[in-house]
């Protein structure tokens, strides 16, 4: 037991696996995006810039977001009750890498649907 629990920290530590894990959503990386377009913006502004989203969602992204100090949530004590999301230095730091893969994507989607294609026929 001692050998698991040890290797499960090691997993638990291990830079690349622990960042990515994070992204394993799909909205992650578009929620970085839109608000690198768009930052400060409310969360209504945010739910309507992508629409396929759910309120549900998006709230644990940011959350989980903002947990890794890549989104700075900012509360507004106004009636009513104002809350604003931007990306802290660190979210921003991480926009490059993600046009950066973007770009990738558009290159190569048609290389990698025809390929899924030929091997489902296969």
């Amino acid at each position: 037991m001692r050998k698991k629990e040890q290797l499960n920290s090691i997993i638990e530590i291990c830079p690349v696996r622990n960042v990515v894990a994070r992204f394993g959503n799909k909205w992650a990386l578009l929620v970085i995006l839109v608000l690198s377009e768009n930052e400060p913006i409310r969360y209504n502004d945010l739910l309507r810039k992508i629409p396929d989203i759910s309120s549900r969602m998006l709230s644990n992204t940011l959350k989980t977001l903002e947990a890794d100090a890549l989104v700075d949530r900012k509360y507004y004590q106004e009636v009513p009750p104002r809350v604003e999301y931007a990306l802290t230095a660190t979210g921003r730091s991480l926009v490059p890498i993600i046009l950066q893969l973007t770009e990738w994507a558009q290159k190569n989607m048609k290389t990698i649907i025809d390929h899924r294609r030929a091997i489902s026929e296969e």
